[in-house]
């Protein structure tokens, strides 16, 4: 028994360890466990936030400014609420229009008097507007044709500014939405990677939204 004494000792020590062992490791996993999730949590609130750019996307749709310039000019400025381009619509239509008006007004004027001219009858010559009497049969028809590729210029030009007028309507209710003022600021911000799990300096463009009213 004396000899298997300093064995029973040893063995009822080691279980007496064992468990301050057991207890201390879980102790420092859980401490660990706990740290990590503080780094985590630090390392989310140091991270800058990302800042979405458009506003109300839903306020401003760019179909609809399409659709409605389309439909009528002018329209399409009125849902953006660019109050001021309507005077730069309706001016370069209008002018557009009435240059039109006036060259094929013109245009006809000149055909009837060459066709009067080249029949050579006197009553129908006289017919002819005072304005175009003393003029001859080459000048009457150099006018007609000149008038004639000025009415489809008139045509052209207001086509193009009808699509200029759609164009816009599209592109301003686009970037309605964006923040195109100057308030932008670049920020050093230092803080923990937790995907690089490394700490250092990050370079931020912070790009302030704005409200719209």
């Amino acid at each position: 028994m004396r000899k298997l004494l300093p064995i029973f000792l040893m063995v009822a020590a080691l279980f007496a360890i064992c468990p301050v062992f057991a207890q201390s490791k879980k102790d420092s996993s859980v401490a660990n466990d706990k740290q990590q999730k503080k780094d985590s949590i630090v390392a989310k609130q140091k991270q800058p936030k990302v800042v979405d750019t458009t506003v109300n996307k839903g306020a401003f749709n760019p179909r609809i400014a399409t659709k409605r310039s389309a439909i009528l000019p002018g329209w399409g400025q009125i849902y953006n609420k660019k109050y001021w381009k309507l005077p730069l619509v309706y001016g370069a239509l209008g002018i557009t229009a009435g240059v039109f008006v006036y060259n094929i007004k013109t245009y006809k004027i000149l055909k009837q008097a060459y066709a009067y001219k080249v029949s050579g009858d006197t009553n129908l010559i006289k017919l002819i507007d005072k304005n175009y009497q003393k003029y001859s049969i080459d000048a009457l028809r150099v006018g007609r044709n000149g008038y004639r590729q000025n009415v489809d210029y008139s045509v052209l030009f207001f086509i193009i500014f009808w699509g200029v007028n759609v164009i816009d309507a599209t592109v301003d209710a686009q970037l309605k939405g964006f923040d195109v003022n100057d308030n932008i600021s670049m920020n050093f911000n230092p803080g923990h990677s937790s995907m690089a799990n490394t700490t250092g300096l990050s370079l931020v463009f912070d790009i302030h939204s704005k409200k719209l009213k």
